[in-house]
């Protein structure tokens, strides 16, 4: 009937204690419990339930294909109430008892399969985080009390608990949450997802937006042409369009999927050869609508430093849509429909200095530009709707997830 009871409370949760009390003879206190004549008085459930949080950020952790793993010292029918309120995979348990009857080989092949670990010793803490580690996964391991800190210090990611935990598992952990919320673990997942996100699309964009910048700069060199960036022009590309520009992916929200895709294989390069080379290939597209603008401007009779400005406009603009392309791993559309204060103060600063640069007489005869006709604009917006469309076909083609 007590182990009846004793299944009841453990399987709505709640962690069991047995209560008893003791008598002995005349004489000194017994030194050990087993000295006194215990008889059992009843039962104590204690419910630890879960923060309201728990639950949807296990789900977050599964969409994303992180797998949550619990280990505790609680009862086994305790351990399994919990889990699936948590909502974790359902399976077996293992317990202490169970971790003592299997090798290291034997443990890392159950722990691939294996969700609620109960009724653990603190040194079978760490005797797990190994086996998931030899069984080929990365492990961040949460926990906050003295025993943890073995397992938390051999972890590839040991999180401790800043608010309840001990200064030994604190000193132990590589991150400390200051709220002891498991969401918070899930946060940080979906920040750094983001911030890596963003450094490949930036890195995508400084290697396109270079490519146009070299080769106008060395193709009239090499052809014979008349030269085309003067050392002002290239100042104030690189120093001021390059970089207004690319302070815009710091602001780039996460992407809808972020929380939807596995984790990158941690050997992978943050930008590997396919995405250098269509990285270059958005560069060269760049280039040749540049060229084609120029051409086009050239056959309506503009000529000199008309025709430098119509070009310059043409490139400010391609570099414009280079950063729409790059902004969104879904084209340019994805990045129109969530459009942000950031990418509309860059577009503007950007047009705002290169007008200011073609309107003021005393800037234009340092950039050797003249008026450029409303014709030349015309092209110019036009070359840079092309460059868009061109962007958004290379990147259908080559169906790349990342910058392109």
């Amino acid at each position: 009937a007590v182990m009846r009871a004793v299944e009841t409370i453990a399987a709505r949760g709640g962690r069991v204690l047995a209560i008893a009390s003791g008598r002995h003879g005349d004489g000194d206190l017994p030194l050990a419990i087993d000295g006194f004549h215990l008889s059992f008085e009843g039962l104590v459930g204690l419910a630890d339930p879960l923060r309201p949080t728990a639950a949807g950020a296990v789900a977050d952790c599964q969409r994303a294909g992180v797998r949550v793993v619990m280990i505790t010292g609680d009862y086994p029918a305790t351990a399994r109430a919990i889990a699936a309120e948590a909502g974790l995979a359902e399976g077996d348990i293992l317990t202490g008892e169970d971790l003592r009857a299997l090798s290291d080989e034997d443990l890392a092949a159950r722990a691939r399969r294996v969700s609620v670990f109960a009724r653990t010793l603190p040194e079978q803490k760490l005797r797990i985080v190994t086996a998931l580690q030899a069984a080929g996964e990365v492990v961040a391991m949460t926990g906050d009390g003295v025993n943890d800190a073995p397992a938390l210090k051999a972890a590839d990611i040991g999180v401790a608990m800043g608010g309840r935990g001990a200064d030994v598992a604190r000193a132990a952990a590589d991150l400390v949450l200051l709220d002891d919320d498991f969401a918070s673990v899930v946060a940080a997942m979906r920040m750094g997802r983001r911030i890596y996100d963003n450094l490949r699309k930036a890195m995508g964009f400084i290697v396109a937006v270079h490519v146009p910048i070299a080769g106008l700069a060395l193709l009239p060199l090499v052809l014979g042409w008349p030269l085309f960036l003067a050392p002002a022009h290239v100042a104030f590309l690189e120093m001021i369009i390059d970089p207004v520009c690319s302070t815009v992916f710091e602001a780039e929200p996460a992407e809808p999927d972020v929380m939807r895709r596995p984790p990158r294989d941690p050997r992978e390069g943050l930008f590997d050869r396919r995405r250098l080379l269509t990285s270059l290939g958005q560069g060269l597209t760049t280039l040749a609508v540049v060229g084609g603008a120029y051409w086009v401007a050239s056959r309506l009779g503009m000529a000199g430093d008309a025709l430098r400005a119509v070009a310059f406009l043409t490139l400010v603009l391609s570099v414009i849509g280079l950063v729409a392309s790059n902004r969104s791993f879904g084209g340019v559309l994805s990045a129109v429909r969530r459009p942000t204060p950031a990418f509309g103060a860059i577009i503007a600063v950007a047009l705002v200095v290169t007008v200011a640069v073609m309107a003021i007489p005393m800037a234009r005869e340092l950039f050797h530009f003249a008026p450029a006709p409303w014709a030349g604009v015309g092209v110019a917006i036009a070359g840079a709707a092309a460059t868009l469309a061109a962007l958004d076909l290379l990147r259908r083609m080559t169906s790349v997830r990342g910058p392109l």
